[in-house]
C-alpha cells in the first residue's frame, strides 16, 4: 500500500471532482495534498453571502465534489479512507482522504464514474413519461448507501402541497434585493468557466408553472412547452444538520444525481424550500420525516443537453511551489 497520494493522482481525481454541482455554479472548493493525504476545502472567496449565509450550500457542494473524488480514486484502483471535518481548528477543511488497501473498482463504481461527465442540471420542461419503479428504487438506494434518505413526493395532492411550500419560500427569497443581485451576478451571457450560462438557465417562469424557477434563464418558451403537470419530486434528507451532516448530504446528492444519469434521467434542483428555515421545517413535517431536508430535485426524462463549464483544475489546487 502506498504511503500517500501523489500530486498527479490528486490532479487527475480533482479533474473529476470539479464536475460536481454547486449553487449558481460558483465551484466553492479547493484541493490540496498534505502529508500524503488529499484534503478538500471550502473556498471562502467563493461563498454566496446573500444566497448561502450559513455556508450550507458550499458544504453540500464540497460533499458532492468529495463523492466524485472518491469515485475517481476507486476507479483508478486507489480507494480512500475518508475522515470528515478532520481539524476542529480548520473548519473550512471538509474532508481528508488517505489511501486504503488497493482493490479493483466495483461495477457500480465504474458505472457511476462513467456518468460524471454526462451529469448536468436540466432546467427545461421534461417529457410526460413516468419514471419507472426500478429507477425510483435505485435512487432511494443511492441515498441510503450514503447514510441519507430520499422521499419521493407522489400524487397530485402531495405535489401541490409541496408546490405551495416551494412558492412560499421563493417569494421570501425574491423579496431580498441582495439575493436577486447575487443571482444576476452569476448569470453568464458570454462564455465563462463559472456561473450559470443563460442558455442553460431554462425558460422564463410563467404564472401557470407548478414549481418555482430560480430565474437564470431569459428565454420565453414556445407555445405548448409547459412544464410537466405531474413532476416526480424527490427530497433528500440527512439525520441532522451539522456541518458534517451537510457534507454527508452532498455525497448522497451526487450519488443520487449520478445514479439518475446512469438511468437515463434528467434532474433539476430546487433548493428554495431548503434555504428558508420555516419552509424547510414545513417540508419536513409534511413528509413525516425525522432529520433535515437538504435538497429537492425534479426528476424525469428530458432532451439531451450539456454540462456547464468548469474552471481549469490547476486553479483549484493548492500545491507546494516545488510540486507545481
Amino acid at each position: 500500500m502506498d504511503i500517500g497520494y501523489s500530486v498527479e493522482q490528486l490532479r487527475v481525481a480533482a479533474t473529476d471532482a470539479v464536475r460536481a454541482p454547486s449553487l449558481h455554479n460558483v465551484q466553492p472548493w479547493r484541493f490540496r495534498l498534505r502529508d500524503g493525504g488529499i484534503e478538500i476545502l471550502v473556498d471562502p472567496a467563493r461563498r454566496l453571502p446573500a444566497t448561502d449565509p450559513s455556508g450550507w450550500g458550499a458544504r453540500v457542494a464540497a460533499g458532492a465534489a468529495l463523492f466524485n473524488l472518491r469515485l475517481a480514486l476507486a476507479v483508478a484502483g486507489n480507494p480512500a479512507t475518508v475522515r470528515l471535518r478532520p481539524y476542529p481548528a480548520e473548519p473550512d477543511v471538509v474532508a481528508r482522504l488517505v489511501p486504503d488497501v488497493p482493490r479493483r473498482p466495483t461495477p457500480t463504481e465504474q458505472n457511476l464514474y462513467a456518468a460524471i461527465p454526462r451529469r448536468f442540471s436540466n432546467r427545461a420542461p421534461f417529457w410526460p413519461d413516468p419514471v419507472p419503479a426500478d429507477a425510483r428504487w435505485r435512487l432511494g438506494d443511492a441515498a441510503r448507501a450514503e447514510h441519507c434518505w430520499l422521499e419521493l413526493v407522489i400524487g397530485v395532492s402531495a405535489v401541490n402541497a409541496f408546490a405551495e411550500i416551494a412558492h412560499g419560500a421563493n417569494r421570501v427569497l425574491e423579496r431580498d434585493p441582495a439575493y436577486r443581485a447575487e443571482r444576476q451576478a452569476w448569470i453568464r451571457r458570454e462564455y465563462a468557466l463559472d456561473g450559470v450560462p443563460a442558455a442553460a438557465g431554462g425558460p422564463r417562469a410563467e404564472p401557470q408553472d407548478l414549481l418555482p424557477a430560480r430565474g437564470f434563464g431569459d428565454r420565453y418558451r414556445p407555445p405548448g412547452r409547459d412544464f410537466e403537470p405531474e413532476p416526480l419530486v424527490a427530497v433528500l434528507g440527512s439525520t441532522g444538520n451539522t456541518a458534517v451532516d451537510q457534507v454527508v448530504a452532498g455525497q448522497a446528492l451526487q450519488r443520487v444525481l449520478l445514479t439518475a444519469t446512469d438511468c437515463g434521467l434528467s434532474v433539476s434542483m430546487l433548493s428554495q424550500p431548503v434555504e428558508v428555515p420555516s419552509a424547510r421545517e414545513q417540508l419536513r413535517v409534511s413528509l413525516g420525516r425525522f432529520g433535515t431536508p437538504q435538497m429537492v430535485m425534479r426528476i424525469g426524462y428530458g432532451q439531451p443537453g450539456w454540462p456547464t463549464p468548469r474552471r481549469d483544475v490547476d486553479e483549484v489546487l493548492d500545491l507546494p511551489v516545488h510540486q507545481m
